[in-house]
């Protein structure tokens, strides 16, 4: 901030006032317009940054909702080879038979497939890196912070249950002694039930995952401009 003060002769105590008030005014008004202009530019960048970070997390929901609907048919068709190798085996069937039925409801063979989302976070770690998140207000930049705690912890708790429920080794094995004809309809049937109950846990947790993002970002579970 500069001042460019007049260059007068002050010849009594009320120019000296005039133009200390003159001053001083001055003073007040460039500060003033500094902290307009400052808290101008805050504004903007918080706006910018709400707005990028909204569209992330609505991109976050909407592939949420495309890898579960996958998910979904995934876990419901291999819950039907699980129930089908059941029903054949309570009923005595030969393995032959059984593995037979088994084959027929997974003409593509027996795989996996389940998926989880990409949820992105570059708007939200670029807000903080250029402190415009600092901007944006408490309870709006508390939602945020909830969705993005919420979409790390859903990963890790996936991968956590994924050790739990699926024994890796274990299903590639079955795959390949399906291939060769040496697989048991008794050893099948554990792997789809642990295949389809890993497909069944990511449901469940973007199903949850959904249920929270849209609880943490308010009424009507929709983003906020």
């Amino acid at each position: 901030m500069h001042l460019e003060l007049p260059k007068v002769r002050l010849e009594s105590l009320k120019d000296f006032l005039k133009h200390y008030l003159m001053i001083v005014l001055s003073i007040l008004t460039a500060l003033g317009l500094e902290a307009w202009i400052e808290h101008s530019h805050h504004e903007h960048a918080a706006a910018i940054a709400s707005s990028e970070i909204e569209a992330e997390i609505q991109g976050n929901l909407e592939q949420i909702e495309h890898i579960r609907a996958h998910d979904r048919e995934r876990m419901q068709a291999l819950e039907a080879v699980r129930d089908g190798l059941l029903h054949d085996i309570q009923a005595h069937e030969p393995d032959a038979v059984c593995l037979q039925h088994a084959k027929a409801r997974m003409p593509d063979g027996l795989y996996l497939d389940y998926r989880w989302p990409v949820l992105r976070h570059e708007a939200w770690s670029v807000a903080v890196a250029n402190q415009s998140a600092g901007w944006i207000g408490s309870e709006q930049l508390r939602r945020y912070s909830t969705v993005y705690a919420l979409q790390d912890a859903s990963a890790t708790l996936m991968t956590a249950d994924m050790s739990i429920v699926l024994d890796g080794p274990r299903m590639n094995d079955a795959m390949i002694d399906l291939q060769s004809g040496t697989l048991t309809a008794q050893d099948l049937l554990h792997v789809v039930n642990q295949m389809a109950a890993t497909v069944n846990e990511a449901v469940h947790n973007l199903d949850s995952l959904d249920s929270r993002i849209h609880q943490a970002m308010g009424a009507g579970g929709q983003p906020h401009a």
